[in-house]
């Protein structure tokens, strides 16, 4: 491909107001995304916490209390699967207010399912699942910021 298809391509992504352009061919792989350089990347909780730990024991009593929740979850059945935030915006469970949401706890998803909105830049952008299973936990709270990497449902 060369560098003018290229920029042929970005074009059109502006024409048409979209967010993320992905296309492989031939081996060759190309991932476009708008306002990828823009938005901040956060590590997950568990590795923040541990500085807090080392350094504050009250802290650390209510950090490590809530710590048991998932892992009885886990021992109740499979190991869970997290569905993670690709990207920083807002979380909507539902494509509007009047809608049911897209995924609730119980409901049966494959990889190719929609789970939720969300809103980055005035983009609407619609997060699939990418795994198999039953929704356990709706981790995420609808309308609520939501950062790259965050747990947003867990599937068992």
């Amino acid at each position: 491909m060369e560098l003018k298809d290229i920029k042929a391509i970005i074009d059109l992504m502006k024409k048409n107001d979209l967010s993320v352009f992905q296309m492989e061919k031939d081996g060759f792989k190309l991932k476009l995304q708008k306002g990828a350089g823009e938005q901040t990347v956060f590590t997950s909780p568990l590795p923040a916490l541990t500085p807090v730990l080392t350094t504050n024991p009250s802290t650390a009593v209510s950090a490590s209390a809530s710590a048991p929740a998932p892992a009885s979850g886990q021992e109740k059945g499979a190991p869970l699967k997290d569905i993670v935030s690709p990207m920083v915006g807002t979380f909507y469970r539902a494509g509007s207010p009047e809608s049911p949401a897209f995924a609730d706890v119980g409901k049966q998803v494959s990889e190719e399912s929609v789970v939720c909105i969300i809103e980055a830049m005035k983009v609407m952008n619609e997060i699939k699942a990418e795994t198999s299973g039953v929704i356990a936990e709706v981790v995420a709270e609808n309308g609520k910021p939501v950062q790259f990497g965050q747990v947003l449902f867990r599937v068992r």
